[in-house]
């Protein structure tokens, strides 16, 4: 199993470092194969990742752990975290281009180095999370692994479209070497279950948002219909595994 999520920690890496090589087909106006991608990434959230952190709380309240008695909805918290955390990397990168319409950001502003370490954090978290997941075994892998690349290749579409120049040159390398370095300290280190709960629920929020932020613009450019075919299709994919 081992080898099986180092190929896909590979597989996430190259996407990250290639995906560019589609731009014609991902370019403005939202794609339909991008809102599809962002669609089946909130279908493996709500239909996958939700009913296994309802597992997950019950795991973390067993644990008898000091700060568990403050809160009763811990994992749930924990994803609303996540989804708060990027939507206000969102808000920061819009406000620093002057608005949606604003001119792109060079690499040395601030709030590119800021999206840059959150990013990487998050491509290292689903590296990990290759290795360590809360349900194990290799359908578990393939689903997942599927799921993150859909979202990768949208969330790269958006940072290149925030940062362009300095995205292309430093930014997908980094992430790429998240990801792997992610796989490896999986591969390492194994965390108490109820500690995997919370990470995949920061991740779970993190998706979410990822996701909408392209789906919901305010200009209307999210394409709905490939959105809720890629939603349907990958439900109806992990409800039939």
């Amino acid at each position: 199993m081992i080898w099986a999520s180092l190929a896909a920690a590979l597989t996430l890496a190259l996407l990250h470092l290639y995906v560019r090589l589609l731009s014609p087909i991902l370019s403005a106006p939202r794609s339909p194969w991008l809102s599809a991608a962002g669609g089946a990434a909130v279908a493996y959230v709500f239909v996958h990742v939700f009913p296994d952190l309802c597992a997950g709380q019950e795991t973390v309240a067993r644990t008898g752990w000091a700060w568990v008695g403050l809160l009763d909805r811990h994992v749930f918290l924990i994803a609303l975290a996540g989804l708060l955390v990027f939507y206000s990397l969102e808000r920061a990168a819009i406000l620093a281009r002057g608005g949606r319409d604003g001119p792109r950001l060079g690499p040395s502003q601030g709030v590119f180095r800021l999206h840059l370490t959150s990013f990487a954090l998050y491509n290292f978290l689903i590296g990990y999370l290759l290795v360590n997941r809360v349900v194990p075994g290799p359908l578990s892998l393939v689903t997942y692994a599927m799921a993150m690349a859909l979202h990768m290749a949208a969330n790269d579409y958006g940072l290149r479209r925030h940062f362009t120049d300095s995205y292309r040159h430093l930014g997908r390398k980094v992430l790429a070497g998240a990801v792997l370095a992610g796989w490896g300290l999986g591969a390492l280190v194994h965390v108490h279950e109820a500690v995997l709960a919370l990470l995949f629920a920061f991740l779970a929020g993190g998706v979410v948002m990822n996701t909408m932020k392209d789906e919901l613009p305010l200009d209307g450019s999210g394409n709905a219909p490939a959105f809720g075919l890629g939603a349907v299709a990958y439900a109806a994919l992990l409800l039939a595994v």
